[in-house]
């Protein structure tokens, strides 16, 4: 009876070890899938985080580059307007007058001395004749006219020996002109912004 008892006690306690094991192995697997859904839900959260963030990268980029792009197309239409101008301004009556009044403000200074005026030779041919009525004292004084076919329209003033010269050609016009304005228009347009 004792050995029976025994046997009865080992079967339990195998049933009971059994079923202890069982019930274990039961739940590490069911933590083992809860862990693995856990990962899998903070990677899906990570990715979706990673790919919203580059979306909105994105966005800012687009944006920078559509501000960069609209001004530069501003600065274009900017430099085109004043290229016409320019232009308009050159090859009309008054460009004949620009020209006398700023020798004339040259000549007037007391440190000036001979002054080379070069034109284009259509420009000289056009202005020559105003020009010498004009400044007919200025030009005993040491105004010369030459022809220059180096640029199409307006005028360059040079000093002396011609080291030094000033340039009111048509393209150095637009430059400086553009370069004053291209700077204030972004400014302006930054302040839109």
């Amino acid at each position: 009876m004792e050995i029976q008892l025994q046997e009865l006690i080992d079967q339990i306690r195998q049933d009971g070890v059994a079923a202890a094991q069982a019930q274990a192995d039961s739940i590490v697997e069911a933590a083992k899938k809860q862990a693995e859904a856990i990962l899998s839900d903070a990677q899906a959260r990570a990715e979706n985080e990673r790919l919203v963030r580059a979306s909105e990268e994105a966005i800012r980029q687009a944006g920078r580059n559509l501000l960069i792009s609209f001004r530069e197309s501003v600065c274009r239409e900017l430099a085109a307007l004043v290229n016409s101008k320019v232009e308009q301004a050159y090859s009309s009556d008054e460009f004949g007058q620009i020209l006398a009044r700023a020798l004339e403000s040259w000549a007037a200074r007391p440190d000036a001395g001979e002054l080379t005026v070069l034109l284009n030779g259509e420009d000289l041919e056009k202005l020559e004749g105003m020009l010498l009525a004009e400044l007919k004292d200025h030009m005993r004084a040491g105004v010369t006219l030459q022809a220059s076919d180096r640029f199409d329209g307006g005028f360059r003033i040079a000093a002396g020996d011609g080291g030094i010269f000033y340039d009111f050609s048509a393209p150095a016009v637009v430059d400086m002109l553009s370069n004053y304005l291209s700077p204030r228009v972004t400014e302006l347009l930054k302040e839109g912004e």
